[in-house]
């Protein structure tokens, strides 16, 4: 069973989180909380296995600032936001599911979540378009950065040896 925590300041979009994380019986929500302290407090009472945290959230606290200390107690979170953080944030989150999404969307990002957290790889990926994975953005911009870079077959400054002599050769024989 997973267990879930969200954290949501609108309590309508709270209630139907709950009710759409609850409609499949292998997850079970810990607690629904509209800020941080609230958040805090109720991983005393239960530990969660996932959060669920918007990014704007009440009483001038941020799921940025949530999601950081959720992570430093070893708590995996994923950002549910109308607006995506303009960058992937692998330190804060495993990705953001951008609002408005439906009840499919929320299952298929459950899911994938669910095998991140346990390891396991999925076989044929079935996730919303909406749900970005912050640790596949970045390998994504990793390998981006390294085609960008020469290497040595496709260099043009670089000049083996016998092509460097060759050149100094002809200088002094013409020279």
């Amino acid at each position: 069973m997973l267990r879930i925590l969200i954290v949501e300041d609108e309590p309508l979009v709270a209630q139907t989180l709950r009710h759409l994380v609850e409609l499949n019986p292998l997850y079970r929500v810990t607690a629904v909380t509209e800020d941080s302290a609230g958040a805090f407090a109720s991983v005393d009472e239960e530990r969660p296995d996932l959060a669920l945290v918007d990014l704007q959230l009440a009483h001038g606290s941020t799921g940025f600032s949530v999601a950081a200390k959720l992570n430093d107690l070893g708590i995996p979170c994923l950002f549910t936001s109308g607006k995506a953080p303009s960058f992937p944030m692998t330190d804060l989150a495993l990705g953001c599911l951008v609002k408005p999404f439906s009840e499919e969307d929320l299952v298929r990002a459950l899911k994938t979540a669910e095998d991140m957290i346990r390891g396991r790889e999925r076989l044929r990926p079935s996730r919303p378009t909406n749900l970005r994975l912050f640790a596949e953005e970045v390998r994504e911009a990793e390998k981006r950065t390294t085609e960008l870079l020469p290497t040595p077959d496709r260099s043009k400054a670089r000049r083996t040896f016998k092509d460097r002599a060759g050149r100094v050769l002809r200088k002094l024989s013409f020279g």
